[in-house]
């Protein structure tokens, strides 16, 4: 890859990983879901007037909207309002690899190679591990929602195939526009109308966070990723995705105070090593053998 590429896709994954402390940062200014409402909102307007509309089905569009912004932000979200750390966050989100896998191998009938499976068993043992810490300091529910939440990446990936080749910055903020509602209706079932009552008097610290989950999280990384996937091979671009929780344990320990137990920081070099053997298959598995 070219210096500037590189130094791009760097860029992609610090605002991925700054975005789980814009989350955290947010809900404790906002009720979750509205806030997650909020993101998608200004994720889609204006800039739904700017990117033509995908070519790709409405069906596919809307779901694919509902799944990543209802289910997954939804979920993620509640769980970082119920105290799970930003840091951890991150990097159990990425074992959306593995359901990934997972769920191309059941609608696609893709079957997982013995370097995915041995990922997965190697991954969900890191995952075990974080589970037994975080349950027994804030609880089972926060865990589990975080991994629905990877989960849900995974279907939304399996709905964005549908789609085929589109426009992808153009098909997330199209694809915006499904979550919005949704996502505020169960805001004021299940939060009340505080949400609007803060929207009303937003404070300058929730309007930034909301401006840097709907634009620059939303839109520009996914624009730059997207360009990046076109240029380059996919395998040469996703590994850069393991900066992600790297640069998020270290901003949220930075700005939170977040600390890292030994059995996290285990947990968390479990999980990295299953991901990196799903992502680089038959190599990675030949280079630990030797």
């Amino acid at each position: 890859m070219a210096l500037r590429d590189i130094l791009a896709a760097i860029l992609v994954t610090l605002i991925w990983a700054l975005n789980f402390i814009a989350i955290k940062i947010g809900v404790d200014q906002a009720p979750p879901l509205f806030l997650s409402g909020m993101r998608f909102f200004f994720a889609a307007v204006p800039a739904v007037f700017f990117f033509p509309r995908p070519k790709a089905s409405a069906a596919i569009i809307i779901s694919y909207g509902l799944v990543l912004g209802v289910v997954q932000f939804g979920l993620l979200f509640v769980a970082i309002r119920l105290g799970m750390p930003a840091g951890l966050s991150s990097l159990l989100m990425q074992t959306q690899v593995l359901f990934t896998i997972a769920f191309f191998a059941l609608f696609y009938r893709q079957r997982p190679t013995a370097a995915q499976i041995l990922g997965a068993v190697v991954a969900f043992i890191g995952i075990a591990l974080i589970g037994r810490q975080q349950m027994s300091s804030a609880g089972a529910l926060p865990f589990f929602l975080v991994l629905g939440a990877a989960a849900a990446w995974g279907v939304a990936s399996v709905i964005g195939k549908q789609a085929g080749k589109v426009e992808m910055p153009g098909f997330i903020v199209w694809s915006s526009l499904a979550a919005p509602a949704p996502l505020f209706l169960l805001s004021y079932v299940f939060e009340g109308a505080s949400g609007w009552r803060v929207a009303l008097h937003p404070s300058w610290t929730l309007i930034g966070a909301v401006a840097f989950l709907a634009w620059p999280s939303t839109i520009l990384a996914y624009a730059i990723w997207t360009r990046l996937l076109l240029r380059y091979p996919a395998p040469v671009v996703a590994p850069f995705a393991f900066l992600v929780p790297v640069f998020g344990m270290a901003a949220a320990w930075v700005v939170f105070g977040e600390p890292v137990t030994l059995a996290e920081a285990l947990g968390g070099a479990l999980i990295l090593a299953g991901l990196a053997c799903s992502y680089f298959g038959q190599r990675f598995v030949a280079a630990v053998w030797r």
